[in-house]
């Protein structure tokens, strides 16, 4: 009896067991299944790694900017729009791998875990659809206005959350690769999506961060003044500042974008202060949109001296920002403290024209005090009105900051621009950074106006 007792005992355990992982398979399978059946070893579904059949890319206006048909990748008609939308779309060998092509594969395969890939009223394959909240016009003028200058445009509404423009540089048309594209430097980093996952140096954009930091931590901020005579000397060393500004008040060493100003404020706010705020709005921290998270900003001040600390609150020692990042940024300030989180994926239409997947608006975690958004939004819209100048951005009732960052080794700097408008019938906030580009306000600032001014005609 004890000897018939063991033995039931295992097999009621190796039944246990089969049944565990019966279920657990079929867990897996409804869930990675689609994974499974896109790998390059499937030729029935894939060519050279690459989808055989897929369903159509289609820009937020309905142009069409990708399908495959035969193991053959196909392309919207226009070089500039194709090279345009590289990083938003894919490119045919799956290298860009935030790219619509690659990270959402299963869908445009059409693979469900029931038919997998073929209709189940006949042996069709039958990919999704996907169209996207992009612009191709926007970002086909986008590229051009970054005229061959490396670097990265973003673009989203930040009521809706809609990215209408996300370009990258340097890019190449998908239907002609260039045959040296692998050894050429000026392919460099083609393969990544600037916008989305890489960071640089943010020069005079990051005094938003030490001035919102400032905002919330120093009371008497606004009645105060600092003085400026070209630079200041701080642990022995000086910050220098690209003007002399004298007597001036912390809105119009906002404005002025004063080095010495930013310097004194990070050094009073300490480390601890300026690594707390940094973080709240958004550095050390990823982002996402559909799925891909961007490359983190960094902003890490542990071992600087009262020297490096100065430098770090204007933009420099080793501060990094990412352009995605920068755009959310600037919604959190045009919402008063809480952005709309971004997404790219408008729709997924399976063939039988039901909707699997709609973006829809959600609010981002709290970056700043409604307060203190205010009051950045005053400062962002009097630097560009008394400052820069409305002509900067005609008609578009901007705010924004403009950041030349230094990147050492005698390189032209970074040009940067970040903002929003405040126009209600174009809420959009945005990012641009241009390698090499100088100021910021000659550079980023041309590229920002000219796409946001093809919003206008588009949209509004």
């Amino acid at each position: 009896m004890k000897t018939t007792g063991w033995r039931s005992l295992i097999l009621y355990i190796i039944g246990a067991g089969f049944l565990a992982g019966l279920l657990f398979f079929i867990c897996s399978y409804f869930i990675q299944g689609g994974s499974w059946a896109i790998r390059p070893s499937n030729a029935h579904i894939t060519n050279d790694g690459q989808l055989a059949y897929s369903g159509e890319i289609t820009d937020r206006d309905g142009n069409l900017l990708s399908y495959s048909r035969d193991g053959v990748q196909q392309y919207n008609d226009n070089a500039l729009i194709r090279k345009a939308t590289l990083h938003v779309v894919g490119d045919p060998n799956g290298y860009i791998s935030t790219g619509t092509q690659y990270a959402f594969r299963t869908q445009l395969s059409g693979f469900n875990p029931i038919t997998g890939v073929v209709s189940p009223f006949g042996n069709a394959i039958t990919g999704s659809n996907i169209r996207l909240t992009v612009s191709a016009e926007m970002s086909a003028a986008a590229l051009q206005a970054l005229n061959g200058k490396k670097g990265a445009v973003a673009v989203y509404n930040y009521n809706t959350g809609e990215v209408l423009c996300m370009v990258s540089s340097p890019t190449f048309d998908p239907l002609n690769i260039p045959a040296d594209i692998e050894t050429n430097s000026n392919y460099e980093g083609v393969y990544l999506n600037h916008a989305l996952s890489s960071a640089y140096t943010p020069g005079s954009i990051f005094k938003i961060i030490t001035a919102a930091a400032a905002i919330e931590t120093i009371p008497d901020l606004d009645s105060r003044t600092f003085y400026c005579s070209g630079s200041t000397v701080i642990n022995g060393e000086k910050i220098t500042c690209d003007g002399v500004h004298g007597t001036i008040s912390f809105q119009n060493g906002l404005a002025s974008s004063c080095n010495v100003v930013f310097g004194e404020l990070a050094v009073e706010l300490g480390r601890d202060t300026m690594t707390k705020y940094a973080e709240q709005l958004g550095c050390n921290t990823n982002f996402y949109l559909d799925g891909n998270p961007n490359k983190m900003s960094a902003y890490h001040v542990e071992e600087a001296d009262d020297n490096a600390l100065a430098w770090s609150g204007i933009g420099q020692y080793t501060d990094t920002v990412n352009p995605y990042h920068m755009m959310i940024l600037m919604g959190a300030v045009a919402n008063g403290g809480t952005p709309v989180n971004p997404y790219m994926i408008q729709s997924v239409t399976n063939s039988f024209g039901l909707q699997t997947k709609t973006g829809k608006a959600s609010n981002g975690r709290q970056m700043l005090q409604p307060s203190t958004a205010q009051r950045l939004q005053e400062l962002m819209r009097y630097t560009v009105s008394n400052y820069y100048g409305d002509g900067m951005f005609p008609g578009l009732q901007a705010a924004a900051k403009t950041g030349t960052a230094e990147v050492g080794d005698d390189k032209i700097p970074t040009g940067w621009v970040i903002g929003y408008s405040q126009r209600e019938d174009l809420p959009l906030a945005f990012a641009v950074v241009v390698e090499e580009g100088n100021y910021g306000r000659n550079s980023a600032g041309v590229v920002a106006n000219t796409v946001l001014q093809k919003a206008a005609a588009l949209y509004t």
